[in-house]
């Protein structure tokens, strides 16, 4: 028996932005990136090619759970009404969401070819992507075949980027494939301040998150913290931010402005999307803090990066 994930109504409103659902159960689907987009007539490229080296013309952004969340951030682009805190209900398996996914992304994409500004050798290679954002929307720790999933991604020759909100650390312990890079959101200098922004929807979260980053050094692949700047909520106390960065030690961290768009905006108002100067601004005041340095920045983005 199958038991619809979402309402016919949300699938329509999701699908009216750009979403594709794969699968049968739709908790999984691909939506084509701006950037992407950008790309595709050389406008420009997403902040993760030019800090990473993926190529943006060949990244497939989805998500195997956009229903499933442990939050509703202030911040977050989704509907956070239909958010599902606990998956009870049957789900496709990883082959499937992979294939149509990358179906949904080509047929999105097919305009392009009668698009007289397009780079015709990147359309062509967009048919093959290469690499995965997992990071559309939900948590993707919650779908239950998460390391199947980034098994099947490895087996294809795809490079994988996973984000998590760093609610499941013990999930996030037991994966036997690990992503090509992983990012772990911290939102927040302590955690009366996460309360505030990220609206968990379970008990402990702040707790879970530090049992996360406590993790972090014990992965073999790149990792990233990522700070969404929210001007007016969460741009203050520099040195909490420092200092759960001094203890997670990762690769990398990724400091970036809040976006006005999607269905933040009835959350937020569009003085709280900081501006590309404030964002460099408090990643300095981090970075001296914890002994790191801004080594890459993407105005076009409003993020800056520190190693």
């Amino acid at each position: 028996m199958i038991t619809m994930l979402l309402k016919d109504e949300d699938k329509r409103d999701l699908e009216k932005k750009g979403y594709r659902f794969a699968g049968k159960q739709r908790h999984a689907a691909a939506k084509v990136c701006h950037w992407t987009r950008k790309s595709l007539v050389d406008e420009g490229v997403c902040y993760k090619e030019r800090f990473y080296g993926i190529e943006s013309h060949r990244c497939l952004q989805m998500s195997p759970s956009i229903p499933f969340c442990h939050h509703k951030c202030m911040f977050c682009w989704r509907d956070v009404s239909i958010t599902k805190t606990e998956w009870v209900e049957e789900y496709d398996e990883p082959k499937e969401i992979i294939e149509d996914c990358i179906e949904s992304q080509r047929n999105l994409l097919c305009g392009f070819f009668g698009n007289p500004n397009v780079n015709m050798k990147k359309i062509k290679e967009a048919q093959d992507p290469r690499n995965a954002a997992i990071s559309l929307a939900g948590e993707p720790m919650l779908y239950p075949e998460i390391g199947g999933l980034l098994e099947e991604f490895k087996r294809r020759n795809f490079t994988t980027f996973l984000v998590t909100n760093g609610m499941t650390p013990s999930k996030l312990e037991a994966l036997e494939t690990e992503p090509s890079q992983l990012y772990v959101s911290l939102d927040a200098p302590n955690e009366n301040y996460y309360k505030d922004l990220c609206k968990p929807q379970i008990d402990n979260g702040w707790k879970l998150l530090n049992q996360s980053l406590d993790l972090l050094s014990s992965f073999d692949c790149r990792t990233v913290l990522r700070t969404t700047c929210v001007k007016g909520y969460n741009m203050i106390k520099p040195e909490g931010y420092a200092e759960l960065i001094k203890r997670s030690d990762p690769d990398f961290v990724e400091i970036k402005a809040y976006m006005y768009v999607g269905n933040s905006r009835k959350r937020l108002e569009l003085d709280n999307m900081p501006l590309s100067s404030e964002v460099k601004e408090f990643a300095e005041s981090v970075a001296k803090l914890c002994g790191r340095e801004v080594v890459d920045e993407a105005p076009e983005s409003r993020v800056v990066l520190l190693s």
